[in-house]
């Protein structure tokens, strides 16, 4: 570690790399692997059997990951649970709570006072605003922008290859504005821009961009009413 926190509670087995630093009133659990260059704010708590701080790895069929100079950034007051892995380069603001088994990809932005969800997936190049909720098992594809007060509802799928494989690496996620709501089990098409307060119903499959205050349900969505 590159510093003497003050007040660090360690469970059994837990492994510090070198140039960590850990801010004061920080718990980490049982057989958590903190890895080298990771920083650390006051008042995170973090859960037992985590890995944090992963560098990228992949194989010459996939998307070459650029090296990323970045560590992972863990801001003051964060609630991290038990066996979530993040990878280096991911920022995780103020006042996050990160549920069990969560996976958090490198590049990631997470806004403050934000919510993610057991099992959640979140993929490499996306961004989160502030106050979002990202519930269980949700999956957020990679190159995926949330605004702030967005909410995304347990099994919400998105994909960010249109070709499906047949281009080299045209990917774009979705663009989901400022308090959209989308409901559990949705999907969502590569490169759609879901608009400003829109809702998306549960079981819908969202085929195109919606504007905002829209409601859309089914599959593919369809408009049945605009908010006032």
């Amino acid at each position: 570690m590159s510093n003497n926190p003050i007040n660090l509670s360690k469970g059994n087995n837990v492994v510090i790399e070198e140039r960590v630093s850990i801010g004061q009133n920080v718990s980490i659990g049982h057989n958590t692997v903190i890895l080298e260059g990771t920083k650390i704010g006051d008042n995170v708590k973090i859960g037992c059997n985590c890995v944090l701080g992963i560098k990228a790895n992949g194989t010459s069929n996939m998307r070459q990951i650029i090296e990323n100079e970045r560590s992972l950034v863990i801001k003051n007051d964060t609630k991290i649970g038990n066996m979530v892995s993040i990878y280096s380069g991911a920022f995780i603001s103020r006042n996050i709570f990160i549920g069990d088994h969560a996976s958090i990809r490198e590049n990631v932005l997470i806004g403050e006072n934000s919510v993610i969800g057991r099992a959640a997936i979140i993929e490499l190049n996306s961004k989160i605003g502030k106050n979002c909720t990202i519930q269980t098992l949700a999956y957020i594809t990679g190159d995926t922008t949330l605004e702030d007060n967005v909410f995304i509802g347990p099994c919400v799928s998105m994909s960010n290859d249109k070709y499906m494989g047949a281009k080299k690496y045209s990917l774009k996620g979705p663009h989901i504005k400022d308090g959209a709501k989308i409901g559990n089990n949705a999907s969502i098409l590569p490169g759609i821009i879901i608009g400003r307060k829109a809702i998306i119903g549960a079981g819908s499959v969202v085929t195109k961009d919606t504007s905002d205050e829209e409601i859309m349900v089914g599959v593919p969505a369809k408009k049945i009413k605009t908010l006032n």
